[in-house]
């Protein structure tokens, strides 16, 4: 009797190890991710799409729509709406007083808007 207890024990352990080895394998093998390498003279795809390129006059908080609000970085549909509803903007400081927009986001922003 022994001996089949000690052959199932050494069978459970081979298939503990098995599965232990079976879910690490994606982490023990490499991975390439493939690289685009670009000279430095060179210009980018995603540089010359004109729909991907900031635009080039700050974007204004008392006139801009929902949809031009929330292509600025960082703003999403909710901080858009609460940036319409605390209109009218004498500063691009008085963001602050919008709920959801701290230091690091006006700081963000300050180049891309006028009030």
């Amino acid at each position: 009797m022994a001996s089949v207890r000690d052959l199932l024990t050494a069978l459970y352990l081979l298939l503990v190890a098995g599965l232990g080895v079976a879910s690490l394998w994606p982490r023990l093998t490499e991975r390439f991710v493939p690289v685009e390498v670009v000279s430095p003279g060179a210009v980018s795809p995603a540089a010359s799409d004109p729909a991907s390129a900031p635009s080039p006059q700050p974007l204004s908080l008392n006139r801009a729509s929902l949809e031009e609000l929330e292509r600025l970085p960082g703003v999403g549909p909710a901080l858009a709406r609460r940036i319409v509803e605390g209109r009218p903007y004498g500063s691009v400081e008085e963001l602050d007083r919008v709920k959801g927009i701290g230091p690091k986001t006006l700081e963000r922003l300050r180049p891309l808007v006028v009030p």
